[in-house]
């Protein structure tokens, strides 16, 4: 079975869009949770959200792909363009590099993408046109976009990601909620591993910050009604957490057949070794307190790259800010870690960056690969107040300076998906 490098990151999220932006933000502890400025936020409970500074040209997108393309895809480019361009490999509109084999024996070029929501926002403004009930058609005949088309269906952000890059192996998106990000670059760690592609750009997106959206995640109170003070609202583990904070987002990485990246020279951040994930058939939105599923798909993953619980150096939690999701993981790092949980620092970026659906899986994995790159670990924001049933040591407010070996990262999301993945610095081999 061959082995899975991380050789490219991209990034954007709130308050950083670019990857170093987006680093300095976590080692510094800020947050990125302000009040809703997309629309006016006053008709819901909740009213804030971690929004990015995002320009689709000064990110080198086309007029025509910004065009056809709603926000989430947008995010997706940009990210997947900083991804190639740090990974060193030409993967440009020539085709260079990016042959599947067929016509010159050049590596297998594969996508996999996550999305929760799709093109939520354009969706919105376009059902609005379609079914507009007091418009006569014979009179006013106005159809909606001609891209409509790219909207609606989830996929097109695989070709797009796929076109812009000429990677004419498998393409695939990926949805399984706030898991989704975690699927799809473990989907994409398979490919590597089963031989069924040499490269694999992976990652995820989303910009759910549209009226329907808050309205949703509203409706069922998962999400926090801090809004007299936003830049503290996201406060995972905290015993004064009230929900998460809508995000939105992307990361792509880079995901390589080692042996070939060993071969072109590349920087290797670090390897994946295992993924597994789970699904706790029970709840919609409901967790089981015991948090077996979740330590079912940690240990899983921690075999598959036989990898023993004590190497693990720090775990990205999924960290969300309810009541029930901080209780049920932090039960779950107890059951598959062992003593060990209590020794090993834990951490949610969603303190600083809010939750950004299926994106932030794929955003957790890049703060894994730095804190492995830099040896330090990212903190939980807004921390201050104990739990009982939250006892880890979630490195509460300040960056810490820890020799990550290895990581491991976990997402939960809605539906009852439970996903793990490790990514280890190397076995002293390369």
């Amino acid at each position: 079975m061959r082995r899975t490098a991380i050789t490219g990151i991209g990034v954007v999220a709130p308050g950083g869009t670019v990857r170093k932006e987006f680093w300095d933000l976590l080692t510094e502890g800020r947050t990125a949770t302000r009040r809703l400025s997309f629309f006016d936020p006053t008709q819901f409970r909740s009213q804030i959200a971690a929004e990015c500074d995002f320009d689709p040209a000064a990110a080198g997108l086309t007029p025509q792909e910004i065009a056809r393309n709603d926000r989430f895809v947008q995010f997706a480019l940009a990210a997947a363009t900083e991804a190639v361009a740090d990974s060193g490999l030409d993967l440009g509109r020539d085709g260079a590099d990016s042959a599947d084999g067929a016509d010159g024996g050049g590596p297998v070029v594969a996508v996999s993408m996550g999305s929760a929501v799709g093109a939520t926002t354009r969706l919105e403004d376009e059902y609005v046109v379609a079914s507009d009930s007091g418009r006569d058609w014979l009179v006013d005949p106005v159809y909606a976009s001609s891209f409509l088309y790219h909207a609606l269906v989830p996929s097109c952000l695989a070709t797009e990601v796929a076109c812009r890059f000429s990677a004419h192996g498998p393409a695939h998106v990926v949805s399984t909620g706030c898991t989704s990000g975690i699927d799809a670059v473990g989907y994409g760690h398979q490919l590597i591993a089963d031989g069924e592609a040499d490269i694999v750009i992976a990652g995820a997106t989303d910009a759910p910050l549209s009226p329907i959206s808050i309205a949703c995640f509203d409706a069922i109170r998962a999400t926090s009604a801090r809004n007299d003070d936003p830049e503290h609202a996201s406060r995972p583990f905290d015993a004064s957490r009230d929900g998460f904070v809508m995000g939105e987002g992307s990361a792509v990485l880079i995901l390589e057949d080692l042996e070939h990246a060993r071969a072109r020279g590349a920087h290797v951040y670090c390897e994946i070794t295992g993924y597994a994930a789970r699904s706790n058939a029970f709840h919609m939105t409901g967790l089981k307190a015991d948090g077996l599923d979740m330590a079912e798909a940690i240990s899983d993953a921690l075999r598959q790259g036989r990898t023993d619980p004590t190497r693990i150096g720090y775990v990205n939690a999924h960290g969300s800010g309810t009541k029930q999701n901080d209780r049920h993981e932090t039960a779950a790092f107890k059951k598959s870690l062992g003593q060990h949980a209590y020794d090993v620092p834990v951490s949610s970026i969603k303190s600083m960056v809010g939750h950004s659906l299926g994106a932030i899986g794929a955003i957790e994995i890049v703060a894994c690969a730095l804190a492995i790159e830099n040896r330090v670990v990212p903190p939980t924001a807004n921390w201050s107040s104990r739990d009982p049933e939250c006892d880890l040591d979630y490195v509460p407010n300040i960056a810490r300076e820890h020799d990550v070996d290895v990581a491991l990262s976990v997402g939960s999301g809605f539906g009852g998906f439970q996903s793990a993945i490790v990514l280890d610095r190397g076995r002293g081999d390369r």
